[in-house]
């Protein structure tokens, strides 16, 4: 045997059997490969089948309306019609009440709005509140301490005759029961005592106050026969701003319900 001797070739592996056409049908549908296109195709189409679904069902009911008797579609009507009266019916209702309660609040706050002015009013007059407006003021000087007290009271008494809504003396809130007592030189409002020179603060017109001082033989005049000097001075805003304790009567209570 020749020692350069060719080796045997390896034995090669058998050829696959060729795939029939139904085997490659299968192996291209299998495992399905969903594409994106694919997925939004889907997607439409059963959004167009819901809508179909939809439509045969509205298509079915106005069928069924279609189908009814007369004398079930007059009572449906009938029915349809009273719904709608009961609903205007209540719609007007509902409105008068509205009106009713706008109404109601409007007077209310009317009332309230009132009832606040009025106890404004009455608190100026009883000398509770402070005030202000046009008016006047009257400085009275009296360097002989001549001047009595009865003096200033008819100053009040020629201011209230003129209009005078609210008065104050120096530091003191005169009211309607206010009352001076003293003598020259050492007067006294309500008690308190009140010193030379005396002013007035008034609050009212001022075209009626200042001439029914100065009027011949008023109190301008009378006061300078005392040796004493009264000066007059118009404004467009006096303040009184001197307050009296509110006083709740003992004995007297409101007789309204």
């Amino acid at each position: 045997m020749s020692n350069h001797e060719t080796p045997p070739a390896a034995p090669q592996p058998p050829e696959a059997p060729e795939k029939t056409g139904r085997q490659r049908l299968v192996a291209g549908l299998w495992p399905p490969r969903v594409t994106r296109a694919q997925l939004v195709v889907a997607l439409l189409l059963f959004g167009l089948g819901l809508g179909l679904a939809i439509q045969v069902r509205s298509t079915s009911d106005d069928g069924a309306l279609r189908g009814a008797r007369q004398e079930d579609l007059v009572r449906i009507l009938d029915e349809l019609d009273d719904r709608t009266e009961r609903l205007e019916d209540e719609r007007t209702r509902l409105d008068a009440q509205r009106r009713e309660l706008e109404n109601s609040s409007d007077q209310a706050e009317e009332a309230r709005r009132q009832t606040e002015e009025r106890e404004r009013q009455l608190g100026v007059l009883a000398g509770t509140v402070a005030a202000e407006g046009p008016g006047i003021t009257l400085d009275i000087d009296d360097p002989l301490r001549a001047v009595e007290p009865d003096k200033l009271l008819d100053t009040i008494q020629e201011l209230r005759a003129a209009g005078a809504e609210a008065i104050q003396v120096n530091d003191v809130r005169v009211v309607a029961g206010s009352y001076f007592t003293g003598e020259a030189g050492a007067v006294e409002v309500d008690g308190r005592a009140v010193r030379a020179p005396y002013r007035f603060k008034v609050i009212g017109k001022p075209q009626d106050l200042e001439p029914a001082l100065n009027i011949p033989g008023g109190i301008v005049q009378s006061l300078e026969k005392e040796q004493a000097t009264a000066t007059v001075t118009r404004s467009e805003k006096i303040v009184v701003d001197a307050l009296r304790p509110a006083e709740r009567p003992d004995y007297a209570r409101s007789s309204s319900p």
